[in-house]
């Protein structure tokens, strides 16, 4: 699996909404209407994620919020995996 370069990954992003680079990885973070509905979130994007054998880190907070971060972890940087995650996860939220 290719890494992709800081400069691919701008380029990449300008396809995403709400997402940013940071530490080598592709970020965003969803505010849900409860509690629940942020826990079926992480559930839908686990299918997801074990379709295509590549897993987020996740991280539940503040009762309502879910951060995704996403970085191919074999590669220990952004390949073009994480947009395909990151693109299936915000059809998800539609």
């Amino acid at each position: 699996m290719q890494t992709l370069s800081a400069e691919e990954v701008k380029n990449n992003l300008d396809n995403l909404d709400g997402w940013f680079y940071l530490n080598n990885s592709i970020e965003k973070e969803f505010t849900l209407k409860s509690f629940a509905d942020a826990v079926a979130l992480i559930v839908k994007i686990g299918i997801e994620a074990e379709k295509i054998d590549h897993h987020p880190d996740l991280l539940l907070h503040s009762w309502n919020k879910v951060k995704v971060i996403l970085s191919t972890h074999s590669e220990g940087s952004v390949t073009m995996n994480d947009f395909k995650l990151a693109q299936t996860i915000d059809e998800i939220r539609k």
